[in-house]
């Protein structure tokens, strides 16, 4: 196998005895190389290129013309004899008159003037008159082309050149007009070279490579009758092949260059060689750098440098410094550019310290390296994670004299952003501003991504302000980082801010992007959102992948929205997505949370039948459905399918299982499965065990619980607190309260810490047998572990206090807490009267509360509301609801909800009305509750519109519709005798995955029946059947009358 370097010794070009035969090797490819055929394109060009390959005949005399022509071109000419013609032309009639054949006339007859730039301009003047005419002009450009050139007018000619080339694609036309008129003017030698030149020359500068690789190629295949360019020519083709990655048209060069014998000069071969670097070819580029001086061409600095930048680009840096060596060995003095290559070459090998060393090398050769020199050190530091040491090199770098630019403050700001040090990166910026260097995108990029992956949103903002106040427009890029925190974070308000900025500066979202969106806002319920990013993706035509589908899918069946889950299932198979094993174990677990346990079944079977592999989390929800359901069957027999892929489950399936089978009173079943799991070297939750713990209880085996707790703790099983809780309570129960004790005080030993409800079940038990003095020291120890008295403490207090007859004790408490200054827990006080139906001292307590100055809160007047609502008070539930006000406590929506509801019990209709306007007024957001009232109240008022209107905000807001609210509006329907509209929202109700009572069917269909629209009536009751909610069998008839 021969190669480039290999063949030279036999070319004619560096040999002193040439050989034809010689000739016909390939000095660039190996013989089977595909290169060292004929091109391929060649017959492509034959039919393109008819005047290369047949001198075409192009008439270079006018043709004969109409006498009024030629009466028009010797005026023109006898115009543009003066020197103010453009004028003399622009006030005459001749604009009127010009045609492509005039035009191409005068040019003709004027084409030996002593001034071919007047030629020109008037030939310019002629298109802005008339316009390009193609073909024609093309002609006249060449003759102008050639003129110029022979008269040594080379820069007008290079422009010609250029509009020729900008304005017609008939590059191969252009080499036909050139040969005419070439032979026409006897135009040979240099102006001949010149011309063609030029013409590849404008090809190159309009990235043309390959159009100007055709034309360089054919212009030799009729040997001594065309163009032949001049080596410099040749050598800029070739490295703008090289740059422009045509290697192929690079070797075709090369070898062209050889076949019309065009000797090679030092630029030549270190094109070639940098081909070969290109091509990791270092064995062949050293071979073609030692030939050279065989060869006659003595390698200067320039060879030198090119094979040092070549080597240190594939990384063999040490020959590179023998090559820099052997420079100075042969007098040649390293330039700046040879030691910049060594640095770059060394610092990406992360041999920063010989790095350093060539730095300081060049400095002592008195060269001074300038900012790129010391900006690839600490680039190079930084990627190391050194930080410290890019300081150092950049304080070294100042100390030199070296101005420090932009480019070196981005690679320190990605160094401390990139090491968390958001502090230094404060610095840095401050110490650019105080340079007066300013932060372009990348500083603010870095910054940004740095404090919001440090978790410091707040920063990352104010630096958008900044920008812009800078006129400075972050790219999607920058606000990408922004959302993907955010969105990580949770922050989805803020999520929403940063994509009004990106809709106002217009910048269009692409796919990963819009991914995270529909990732983020479907994980916080936002489904309203994240379909609203799927409509802002199909409408920038950002085509939605299956991820994004699936997202917007497990969203909806998280949310037991499976009707709307199946459109947009349609939507995917309508783009030819085909779901995969996460669309399907989101409509496995939608199915499983409603208790559709057949049609979860159904769906996993189908699943299994297209291949897709089940995931853990699939599993789970199937088994977990049947666990709720208590199909107990079914969900050992899911468990053992999933054993019988060759998956182990993890510990919390079998913690489903355990609990599933204690809860259904299965004990035995779920202490085989835990010694199973035991076996295995695993130990269940504390969520199973609390669930065999309790089981034991509730079947009065309290030996036994206490038997597998120790049991537990001798296999290591950690508990939770929950399961002391239990295992204390027992204890209390049966008045073992030393044991109790003894395992209370055990639990911080176990790295647990008691919690209220420890505290509150060890109060009962120290109530019951009227220790007192233990149940006030208990609530020092609460206090003094930084925690407060809650609901449930202050709960067993009351009740202990009263079941065990310690009356007026529950007082003297009261005024120790008073004592001891523990007013936060007074709300917990009136919690407890309210919930023990004492509303007159919870009522009382508030008073006091307000003469001690102690500012009630939301939690105070809520409680009290509350039981008022209860008692049917609404007098003082509204005078509480007022006074709440006055003291500027905004009512929570929940409070609203609670009085509407105490009016709507109490049947006070104008009541419900005028607080709702009131509810809206404040601005304060209704809930799915708050409507739920409204459409009850517009439903008895026979107010459907309302009614409706309100059933429409909920849908469109996301939020699911109750069952009350639709039996509402379909009574309040059937009322009206609007039955259509009555049987489109009992469909609605079976579509939403809601289930209607025997009851509530019986009398939706009484309603029908008593209008006696029996057709309506059926299709009714076809609808009860078919969403299950009625037997097959249930007639019309039986279904009113069920009782």
């Amino acid at each position: 196998m021969y190669y480039f370097t290999a063949g030279f010794n036999q070319n004619p070009l560096f040999s002193s005895s040439p050989s034809p035969s010689d000739t016909k090797l390939s000095f660039f490819f190996p013989l089977q190389s595909p290169f060292f055929k004929e091109p391929q394109n060649m017959k492509r060009l034959a039919r393109a290129t008819p005047f290369v390959l047949q001198i075409r005949n192009v008439s270079t005399t006018a043709r004969s013309q109409p006498m009024t022509h030629h009466d028009t071109v010797t005026q023109i000419t006898g115009i543009l004899s003066r020197n103010n013609w453009r004028l003399l032309m622009d006030s005459s009639d001749i604009p009127t008159k010009l045609n492509p054949y005039i035009i191409r006339s005068v040019i003709h007859q004027n084409r030996t003037t002593p001034d071919p730039t007047r030629l020109l301009g008037f030939f310019i003047w002629c298109q802005r008159q008339i316009g390009i005419t193609h073909q024609q002009d093309l002609d006249v450009y060449s003759l102008i082309a050639v003129i110029l050139c022979n008269s040594k007018m080379f820069g007008h000619a290079s422009y010609v050149f250029e509009l020729m080339v900008k304005n017609f694609k008939l590059y191969f036309d252009i080499l036909g007009y050139l040969s005419s008129y070439c032979r026409e003017f006897d135009v040979e030698g240099d102006v001949k070279t010149i011309l063609f030149n030029m013409l590849i020359t404008s090809l190159r500068r309009m990235g043309l490579l390959v159009e100007a690789s055709d034309v360089f190629l054919t212009s030799g295949i009729e040997k001594g009758g065309t163009f032949v360019p001049s080596l410099w020519c040749c050598n800029g083709l070739l490295k703008d092949l090289l740059k422009g990655n045509k290697v192929e048209l690079f070797w075709k060069v090369c070898n062209w260059m050889n076949e019309m014998k065009i000797g090679f000069d030092e630029y030549s071969y270190v094109n070639v060689m940098n081909a070969h670097f290109k091509a990791n070819n270092v064995d062949e580029a050293m071979r073609s750098f030692w030939d050279m001086e065989e060869k006659g061409c003595s390698p200067s600095a320039v060879s030198y440098n090119a094979v040092v930048r070549g080597l240190c680009r594939v990384g063999s840096v040490d020959d590179a410094i023998q090559m820099k060596k052997a420079m100075v060995e042969k007098e040649m003095v390293p330039l700046f550019y040879t030691y910049m290559m060594l640095i770059n070459g060394l610092c990406k090998d992360m041999r920063l310290r010989d790095a350093e060393l060539v730095l300081e090398e060049m400095i002592g050769k008195g060269l001074k390296p300038e900012a790129i020199g010391y900006n690839a050190l600490i680039d190079g530091f930084v990627k190391q994670d050194l930080v410290v040491e890019a300081f150092r090199i950049k304080d070294k770098m100042v100390a030199s004299g070296i101005h420090v630019d932009l480019a070196t403050y981005n690679v320190l700001l990605s160094g401390v952003c990139k090491s968390s040090d958001m502090k230094k990166a404060r610095e840095v910026m401050n110490e650019m501003e105080r340079l007066g260097i300013k932060p372009d995108l990348r500083s603010y990029a870095l910054l940004i991504k740095g404090y919001c992956e440090e978790g410091y949103l707040g920063s990352a903002f104010k630096l958008l302000d900044d920008m812009k106040s800078r006129n400075l427009v972050p790219t999607l890029k920058t606000l990408t980082i922004l959302i993907n925190e955010l969105c990580h974070y949770g922050n989805i308000i803020q999520v929403d801010a940063v994509l009004g900025k990106i809709f106002k500066e217009s910048v269009k979202l692409d796919a990963f992007v819009c991914r995270i969106l529909i990732l983020a806002y479907s994980k916080e319920d936002r489904l309203k959102e994240a379909r609203g990013v799927l409509e802002i993706m199909k409408n920038q035509g950002v085509l939605p992948d299956l991820l994004c589908y699936n997202q917007i899918i497990r969203g909806l069946c998280k949310a037991r929205r499976i009707a709307e889950a199946r459109t947009y299932l349609g939507q995917m198979f309508g783009r030819g997505l085909k779901p995969d094993a996460s669309t399907y174990g989101a409509f496995i677990s939608g199915y499983s949370q409603m208790g559709e346990l057949q049609l979860a079944s159904k769906c996993f079977n189908e699943m299994l039948g297209c291949g897709l592999v089940p995931d853990d989390l699939t599993y789970k929800a199937l088994i977990d459905g049947h666990c709720r359901k208590g199909n107990i069957t079914e969900a050992l027999s899911s468990f053992r399918h999933w054993l019988s892929q060759g998956i182990q489950p993890d510990v919390q399936v079998y913690s489903l299982l355990i609990s599933c089978f204690s809860r259904n009173g299965k004990l035995q079943e779920a202490l085989e499965i835990f010694t199973e799991l035991c076996e295995k070297g695993l130990f269940p939750d504390a969520y199973a065990c609390n669930s065999l713990l309790t089981s034991f209880f509730k079947q009065g085996k309290v030996g036994k619980a206490f038997q597998l707790y120790e049991d537990m703790c001798t296999k290591g099983i950690d508990l939770n607190i929950v399961s002391y809780n239990a295992l204390i309570n027992e204890l209390c129960k049966a008045d073992n309260i030393e044991k109790a004790t003894s395992l209370f005080y055990s639990i911080s030993e176990k790295g647990l810490a008691p919690n209220n409800m420890t505290y509150a079940i060890m109060i009962d038990g120290y109530c019951r047998v009227g220790n007192l003095t233990k149940v006030f020291q208990l609530l020092d120890e609460l206090v003094l572990s930084g925690n407060q008295p809650d609901i449930c403490v202050y709960n067993a207090l009351l009740y202990g206090f009263r079941k065990y007859g310690k009356f007026g004790k529950d007082q003297r408490l009261l005024q120790e807490m008073w004592k001891k200054g523990l007013v936060s827990t007074l709300n917990m006080w009136i919690q407890c009267f309210c919930k023990n139906g004492k509303l007159e001292e919870a009522h009382q307590l508030l008073e006091e509360m307000l003469e001690r100055q102690v500012i009630p809160d939301h939690v105070t007047y809520i409680a009290l509301i509350n039981r008022y609502c209860k008692v049917k008070n609404m007098e003082k539930a509204r005078q509480l609801f007022l006074q709440m006000q006055e003291r500027n406590l905004i009512p929570l929506t929940s409070t609203f909800n609670r009085l509407l509801n105490g009016y709507s019990e109490a049947g006070n209709k104008e009541e419900i009305l005028s607080l709702f306007e009131e509810v809206v007024a404040k601005g304060v957001k209704p809930d799915k509750k708050t409507y739920y009232v409204m459409i009850h109240t517009y439903c008895k008022e026979g107010n459907l519109i309302e009614a409706l209107k309100l059933r429409n905000i909920i849908l469109d807001n996301g939020m699911p519709m109750s069952v009350s609210a639709y039996v509402a509006l379909i009574e309040a329907l059937c009322k009206k005798k609007d039955f259509s509209e009555a049987l489109v929202l009992l469909n609605e109700v079976g579509e939403s995955g809601l289930r209607l009572t025997t009851s509530t069917c019986s009398s939706i269909a009484s309603n029908f029946n008593k209008a006696g629209d029996m057709d309506k009536a059926a299709q009714a009751l076809e609808h009860m059947v078919q969403f299950g909610w009625v037997s097959n069998s249930t007639s019309l008839a039986d279904l009113v009358d069920w009782k």
